[in-house]
């Protein structure tokens, strides 16, 4: 990965280093495979430069090089062109391997020896039989092939892909240490510019690359359609056009074939003298000319090497009387007057050959084999048929050729496929694949939590930097621009959010204190009495109690909606909210009340807002803070738990507050002898561990109280 291009629209700064290397890796190539024809040496060492330009610089790099040395080679031996296949099959091999990191240590690169062998020995082997069938050519394996078959106990076939694989072996465990010197004399800063890239966007890490590749999709990814979707059009333009042409190349061929036949029979027709057919049948060898005009007849034979068999009958009732029947390396001819009885597929011919006609070339396939077989009529000086020429092709040559045939033209298109599959997936990557994961990481990454968040978002973004020139590009900046334009809509939100709940809140202690200015008694007590809910609350987080519970927006809640608690007062009469005496048992009850009339009164609140939020536990507040842990509190006699976990923290915060605070009808109590009550009130009137969390908060409570007093003065 080119870490180096850091503006990936503006010209490639080692564009030249890469396009170097890849011409220094061919001359590789080519300089160790001469080298070793002129010193004798039997390897090849052509794929040296492949695998260091595919190691290095990546898939393309390499393919390209294996590629186009192919092609260079193609003047001297045209067949190199069909061997592109087998070097660009090491070059994405040689690719994959390095990603791996393969050829770090050199234990492990040699581990790739196999491989490459199988595809350079094993594959090509498969591919030359397919191309050529095997001889004992003069090839680098023949003479270890030769070897192996005097043994006895191999095939031809098996002889020569053992020969070519074992010296493939030797061939690529040189190349490889070879590749893996070069590699290390290679500064690590030179092989990042040789890496073959084509951002166009600020270029990601290794990492984000890994997991750009391994994306998770719901059916399939973007990447596996591409590579589909070329890869179908490709096989199936490859599968059309083959079919095509070998269906032309077959019947070209047959053409072709039966056209050398039918030349063969004429010529061997028309060396053949009628006149005296009767004499070299009856005579043989000895008959004058019969020597003469035989060897004639080999010339004309050998002119061709697909004929099988050339030979001169004359067709009688009782079979085929043989005038001229050359001898083949498996088969002696037969003699002059021999008869060799009629095959069963000629049945149909017999008649026109009997009575002297002409006949077309007939396909056969019976006592010697798939044959194309033609017969010409050989005249006498008076124009009457006397015997035939005829001339056999084994038609199995037509069909090797046509094996070859598509060996060859798959083997080329495989090579062509690789490269361009090589190229299309590149482009892909950096033009489209690697940006759209770039975005999709940063939108997956991005935070809305807080401002920081955001801006630390929004910067990820911009800083991708795409720039393909087409609709990519255009997504990029639609998105980045929608996406700025969404978090200065939240932040405005955030900030009137922010505005509206202070006002609430404001709201809240400004309907606090008109129901307290109607209670002469009370003072500051629903700011004292949210100071100790804050507190206890806080307390309670800090040891970890009821944590599915205190979240923080339950806190917020719950000490934001603290001075509601008495505001079903709003309700009760001023003759008993300032009554300076104790009340009657009557007034008490009436007093009482107000805690369900602040219930209801919060309850009409709830019924006309969509989100409640804060007010379920303003209306828990001002319905249960009078209850007691017992169960003897009112107005609904719970007890324990039962009792919701924010009335049970304003008890105890109501009832110390109103110890400490002066009333008109008693003075304040003692800090000391208001928390001792508290203490006294824990497991009865009090939730005994908030009221043990309260006590042991003395310093901060005191502090709370401290500073109300100074507010108030």
């Amino acid at each position: 990965m080119d870490v180096n291009m850091k503006t990936p629209n503006k010209p490639k700064p080692y564009v030249l280093d890469k396009a170097v290397f890849a011409i220094l890796c061919i001359l590789l190539n080519l300089g160790l495979n001469n080298l070793m024809v002129v010193l004798g040496i039997p390897l090849y060492l052509d794929s040296a430069g492949t695998i260091c330009a595919a190691a290095v610089g990546g898939y393309l790099p390499g393919i390209f090089v294996g590629y186009v040395t192919n092609i260079i080679n193609m003047p001297s031996n045209p067949d190199n062109a069909y061997y592109a296949a087998i070097s660009a099959m090491i070059a994405a091999c040689a690719a994959f391997l390095a990603n791996r990191g393969f050829f770090v240590r050199l234990k492990k690169a040699l581990i790739s020896v196999p491989m490459f062998a199988f595809i350079g020995g094993f594959v090509g082997s498969i591919l030359t039989y397919l191309m050529y069938g095997f001889g004992m050519g003069e090839g680098i394996s023949a003479p270890f092939a030769r070897t192996l078959l005097e043994s006895g106990s191999l095939s031809v076939f098996k002889a020569q892909v053992i020969s070519d694989v074992s010296i493939d072996i030797v061939d690529k465990f040189i190349t490889v240490i070879l590749v893996f010197v070069i590699i290390r004399f290679i500064p690590k800063d030179e092989k990042d510019k040789l890496r073959f890239t084509g951002w166009r966007q600020t270029p990601l890490t290794a990492e984000e690359v890994r997991i750009a590749t391994k994306n998770e999709t719901r059916i399939m990814s973007l990447r596996s359609k591409i590579i589909l979707l070329i890869s179908g059009i490709m096989l199936f333009v490859a599968v059309v056009t083959t079919t095509v042409s070998y269906i032309l190349y077959h019947s070209f061929s047959v053409k072709q074939f039966t056209s050398n036949g039918v030349s063969a029979a004429k010529l061997a027709a028309s060396v053949v003298d009628g006149d005296r057919v009767q004499e070299y049948i009856d005579k043989g060898e000895s008959a004058e000319g019969y020597l003469d005009t035989k060897q004639r007849l080999e010339k004309i034979k050998n002119t061709s090497e697909y004929i099988e068999y050339l030979y001169v009958y004359q067709i009688r009732d009782d079979g085929c009387h043989v005038v001229f029947d050359l001898d083949t390396d498996e088969l002696e001819g037969g003699k002059p007057g021999e008869i060799i009885p009629f095959d069963e597929s000629f049945d149909e011919y017999l008649p026109t050959l009997k009575a002297g006609g002409d006949i077309e070339p007939i396909i056969t396939n019976d006592t010697y084999g798939w044959l194309l077989t033609d017969y010409e009529p050989v005249y006498d000086s008076l124009g009457k048929t006397v015997c035939y020429a005829a001339a056999d092709i084994q038609m199995i040559d037509v069909k090797l050729n046509g094996i070859s045939f598509i060996a060859k033209s798959a083997s080329l298109f495989i090579g062509f496929f690789i490269l361009i599959l090589a190229l299309c997936v590149w482009l892909a990557n950096y033009h489209l694949l690697y940006t759209l994961s770039a975005m999709t990481m940063s939108a997956r990454k991005f935070a809305y939590d807080s401002e920081e968040a955001r801006d630390v978002s929004v910067e990820r973004l911009q800083k991708l930097d795409i720039k393909t020139g087409d609709e990519i590009e255009n997504l990029y900046e639609s998105l980045s621009k929608t996406i700025a334009e969404t978090v200065g809509y939240i932040e405005d939100v955030e900030n009137k959010g922010a505005q509206i709940s202070r006002m609430q809140n404001g709201l809240i202690y400004v309907m606090a204190d008109l129901v307290e200015s109607r209670d002469q008694n009370t003072g500051d007590h629903v700011r004292k009495t949210a100071a100790y809910v804050q507190l206890i609350l806080d307390k309670m987080k800090e040891k970890g109690l009821y944590q599915e519970i205190l979240t923080d927006e339950y806190i917020n809640d719950v000490v934001n909606s603290a001075p509601l608690h008495d505001v079903g007062k709003i309700k009760i009469s001023d003759t008993i909210l300032n009554k300076p005496g104790r009340l009657t048992d009557e007034e008490y009850e009436i007093m009482k009340t107000h805690t369900t009339a602040g219930s209801d009164i919060i309850k009409s609140a709830m019924d006309l807002v969509s989100d409640s939020g804060y007010l379920k536990e303003a209306k828990n507040l001002a319905k249960y803070h009078h209850e007691r842990w017992d169960g003897k509190g009112y107005p609904s006699g719970k007890a324990g738990e039962d009792i919701p976990l924010s009335a049970r923290i304003m008890a105890v915060a109501d009832v110390f507050d109103a110890l400490v605070s002066r009333r008109s009808y008693k003075d304040p109590f003692p800090f000391e002898k208001a928390m001792s009550i508290i203490e006294e009130g824990a497991g009865t009137q009090f939730d005994p561990t908030l009221a043990k969390i309260f006590v042991e908060s003395a310093d901060e409570v005191r502090n709370i109280v401290q500073k109300q007093l100074a507010v108030s003065e």
